[in-house]
């Protein structure tokens, strides 16, 4: 099998290419990202610096002047602790898909407790999630978290426009992430309402559905920018994880996106066994490119079986309300692409000069435009 080069991402990563040297398209995206934002430069830090002064002298008068994301992880946590140093005023925002392990929880009480932060949280009715998260995997596609991912970026805009707020800021490192290529792992409020409608049993009344006409409505009516400081720093998450352990007992959760039990799920079961998929690839990649871990470490870290939580299988069935012989069932399905279902993927590729323009202006993430707007192979 061939694998990059520079990085372990290997030929089964969709729309992956090589180039003479045998290093992938998704290297050089990073690379072009980091000369793009200025990424740990003093330059980048100046343009954040001045990011950051449109956001005080926006937020004059109110109560706050941003809005950022928390889930309990590395990345949130730290994003609270930075805004604050930089004297703004932010409020955190929580979407609660009812799924969330105690560490996470108490991670979010601990952090926001001690830097006395205000919490908006939107909790969906967890009959009305566990729904949802059944209905994709009768549908057995890959995306079961699809819908805690585009109704966390719903719940920020709204609590945006509740206090009349022009910026989110997100904790996302495409430099100790990557950008997860559109492969198995894409998600619009289209895709979800589809899923639902064919497979789902509740209608849906209290999950916070991101439509078109409403994503529209964010960043073409009501201008909210969203914001990632760590592409524009030098942002080291393992700094960072023992800065919030030494300063507001934090506790680690084991591993990337193992904060919610949903998401443990997914990572750690769902997609190595059902669609020989597996995410840490991003992680470890990443660590590579930066220096912080041998390549042949990162390979040998990846050959080895994902870390599953004790009694993770027995909670979610027991939760989904799944027997042993409909879990079988489920996971044996043969399985089926986010193409095969209604999506607005089209329409994103149609209006890519208007999303690129859009993307400069931070009314949408640069890494939208990247993956959503051209034809997937």
């Amino acid at each position: 099998m061939k694998v990059c080069t520079r990085c372990i991402y290997d030929e089964r990563v969709a729309s992956i290419t090589f180039d003479d040297q045998g290093v992938c398209n998704y290297c050089k995206q990073i690379d072009d990202l980091k000369i793009q934002y200025n990424t740990g430069e003093k330059k980048g830090e100046e343009e954040l610096m001045s990011i950051v002064d449109r956001i005080k002298e926006d937020g004059k008068g109110k109560k706050y002047d941003c809005v950022i994301g928390v889930s309990g992880g590395t990345d949130s946590s730290y994003m609270v602790y930075l805004a604050l140093k930089w004297g703004l005023r932010p409020l955190a925002v929580h979407y609660d898909n009812t799924w969330n392990s105690a560490i996470a929880t108490e991670n979010i009480r601990k952090v926001l407790g001690k830097l006395k932060v205000d919490l908006y949280t939107h909790v969906t009715d967890n009959k009305e999630a566990d729904d949802i998260f059944k209905s994709f995997l009768y549908a057995s596609v890959a995306e079961i978290e699809a819908s805690t991912d585009l109704a966390l970026a719903e719940t920020m805009y709204r609590a945006a426009a509740k206090y009349n707020l022009k910026y989110v800021l997100e904790g996302h490192s495409f430099v100790t992430e990557g950008i997860t290529p559109v492969g198995r792992n894409y998600f619009d409020g289209k895709y979800i309402k589809s899923i639902h409608n064919m497979f789902g049993k509740r209608k849906i009344k209290t999950y916070p559905l991101m439509t078109f006409a409403k994503f529209m409505k964010w960043t073409l009516f009501k201008r909210i920018k969203k914001i990632r400081p760590f592409w524009y720093l030098d942002y080291n998450k393992q700094q960072a994880r023992e800065f919030l352990e030494k300063e507001y007992g934090w506790t680690y959760y084991g591993g990337h996106h193992l904060e919610n039990r949903m998401t443990a799920f997914f990572h750690s079961y769902y997609m190595p066994e059902k669609f020989n998929t597996d995410f840490r690839n991003n992680t470890l990649s990443a660590l590579v490119r930066n220096g912080e871990m041998k390549r042949e470490e990162a390979l040998r870290l990846y050959s080895e079986p994902p870390h599953l939580e004790n009694e993770l299988l027995a909670y979610f069935k027991k939760r989904l309300e799944l027997s042993e012989e409909e879990f079988t069932r489920i996971m044996n399905l043969p399985t089926k692409s986010w193409k095969e279902y209604p999506t607005y993927k089209k329409r994103f590729e149609r209006l890519r000069p208007l999303f690129f323009i859009l993307a400069k202006k931070n009314l949408v993430p640069m890494s939208f435009y990247l993956k959503y707007c051209f034809p997937s192979k």
